[in-house]
């Protein structure tokens, strides 16, 4: 009987419009995982790459909304499985882990495509990692960088078509001692990614630093934000999304569910209007 009340008590709250809208102070996981009974055929398999770090890996509080699964979006998880999506998406930080942009992200494209179209989500950011990290492959937190995002690609590409990446990371990189060359590395880093993909021309879509991050401890955020849209305008297939008018959790640092999801929305739009 206890079990039972226990998911009375959720699906109730999912019916408060209020929770829909705002943070409630704290998350909601799902209880089960499920896996569908077969995969889409590859070409109609559209995967993409999730890499940065914490506003990529997700911060936002889990809501009831962010576990309804959609049969056309599913999530390489921590064994290389493809599962049914929900929120949280990232595994690398448990004791962090929260809401991304990766679910709002492939309900939106799923949408755009129609029904012959599967996403497919490839989880890979670890939260204050900074682009040398990336770039020189450091272990952090657990988790070493590159490697793992090479390999998470290399588990998933039998079963579908890599399409893109969507990138934010910066926060790091934002400060008066850590900007430095921060245009080169970040060419460079996906200049490895688009050879190790196979695809020299595979769309890149990156996010906007906030306009929130204090820019008296990070006075370099709006650097990063014009190297971000100098490389989309040097380089083939490298876009930018907006994300000035997005809002903050309480620390002001991380976007909050609702932005989470605007901001995952904005990633698709710019995907399917760059496909």
């Amino acid at each position: 009987m206890k079990r039972i009340a226990i998911f009375i008590a959720v699906f109730t709250s999912c019916s408060s419009p209020k929770l829909l809208q705002t943070d409630d102070g704290k998350n909601h996981f799902p209880v089960a995982i499920e896996k569908p009974a077969s995969l889409p055929a590859k070409e109609n398999f559209y995967l993409y790459i999730m890499a940065g770090q914490s506003n990529m890996a997700g911060r936002g509080f889990v809501q009831p909304q962010d576990t309804v699964i959609s049969k056309q979006v599913l999530v390489l998880n921590k064994n290389n499985e493809w599962v049914y999506a929900k929120e949280p998406l990232h595994y690398y930080e448990p004791s962090l882990t929260g809401l991304d942009c990766g679910f709002s992200f492939g309900k939106k494209l799923s949408a755009s495509y129609g029904k012959n179209i599967t996403i497919g989500l490839i989880p890979c950011a670890v939260g204050g990692s900074s682009i040398e990290q990336w770039l020189y492959d450091s272990t952090y937190r657990g988790v070493t960088l590159y490697k793992n995002l090479v390999n998470k690609i290399k588990a998933a590409m039998p079963y579908g078509t890599i399409k893109g990446m969507i990138w934010h990371q910066g926060e790091s990189n934002a400060g008066r001692f850590n900007y430095r060359n921060y245009k080169q590395k970040l060419e460079s880093l996906f200049t490895k990614i688009r050879k190790d993909v196979g695809d020299n021309d595979m769309p890149i879509f990156m996010g906007e630093i906030s306009s929130f991050l204090n820019r008296a401890t990070n006075p370099k955020a709006d650097s990063v934000n014009r190297d971000m849209h100098l490389l989309a305008s040097e380089k083939k297939n490298m876009f930018v999304i907006k994300t000035a008018d997005l809002t903050p959790k309480a620390d002001t640092i991380h976007f909050d569910s609702r932005s989470q999801r605007i901001m995952g929305e904005r990633f698709a739009e710019s995907v399917y209007k760059n496909r």
